[in-house]
C-alpha cells in the first residue's frame, strides 16, 4: 500500500493537539458524563467524531482537487493556511482561560450534542483547512487521503471516548482543566513552528 507516511504522522500529530486541547468539545462531553453517565458521555465523544470525520474528508478530498487541477489558486490557499495556523495559535495562546470558560447550556444531548458542536463550530473547519493543506501533496494516493480522514475521526473520537470512560471526576482530567492554558500554548507553539517550518520549505523548494 503505497501510504505517505510523514504526512500522515504530520497530519496525526497536530490532529491529537487539537483534540487534546481543553475547550468547548471537552467540557460537552464532561458535561454530558455528569448529567447522564458515561454511556451518555459515550455518546456525545462518538457524535463528535463523526463531526470532525465529515469535516476532515471534506477538507481533504477539496484540497485535493485543487492540488490537482489548480496549483495556483491551491498555493494561494496554502498561504492563507500559512496564516491561519499562525492566526489559531494566537489565538490558542492569548484566550485560552475564555476557551474554557464558555457555555455549554442549550444543547442537545448525547450524540446529537456532540455532533452539533464539532459540525457547526467554525474553528474546526478553520484549523483542518488550515493543517491539511500544509501536508496534502499532489499525487497523493487515495490510500493516504483515507488514512489522513480517518485517522482525524479517530484520535478525535477516542480522546473524548477516554475523557468519558477514564477521566472524569479522576485528578488527570482536573489537572487537565486546571491546566487549560499550558495545554493550548504548547498546542499554540507547536502550531507556530508547524507553520515557520513550511514556510523557509516555500522559499527553499
Amino acid at each position: 500500500m503505497d501510504l505517505a507516511w510523514e504526512a500522515i504522522l504530520a497530519a496525526s500529530t497536530v490532529f491529537f493537539l487539537g483534540a487534546i486541547s481543553p475547550g468547548p468539545s471537552l467540557l460537552m462531553v464532561i458535561r454530558n458524563t455528569i448529567v447522564g453517565g458515561r454511556r451518555r458521555g459515550v455518546m456525545c465523544a462518538v457524535g463528535h467524531g463523526i463531526g470532525f470525520g465529515l469535516y476532515a474528508g471534506v477538507a481533504i478530498f477539496g484540497l485535493i482537487v485543487l492540488l490537482e487541477q489548480a496549483p495556483q489558486v491551491f498555493l494561494v490557499l496554502q498561504l492563507i493556511g500559512i496564516a491561519l495556523l499562525f492566526w489559531y495559535g494566537w489565538l490558542m495562546w492569548h484566550h485560552a482561560k475564555d476557551e474554557m470558560e464558555e457555555s455549554v447550556e442549550g444543547e442537545a444531548r448525547g450524540f446529537l450534542e456532540g455532533f452539533s458542536i464539532a459540525f457547526f463550530n467554525p474553528k474546526i473547519a478553520l484549523f483542518l483547512v488550515a493543517v491539511l493543506a500544509q501536508v496534502l501533496d499532489a499525487g497523493m494516493s487515495l490510500a493516504t487521503k483515507l488514512v489522513i480522514g480517518f485517522i482525524g475521526m479517530a484520535i478525535d473520537m477516542i480522546w473524548y471516548v477516554l475523557v468519558a470512560v477514564f477521566l472524569t471526576g479522576t485528578p488527570i482530567l482536573d489537572w487537565l482543566r486546571d491546566n487549560g492554558s499550558i495545554v493550548n500554548r504548547v498546542t499554540a507553539l507547536v502550531l507556530w513552528g508547524f507553520a515557520c517550518s513550511v514556510t523557509i520549505g516555500m522559499f527553499l523548494a
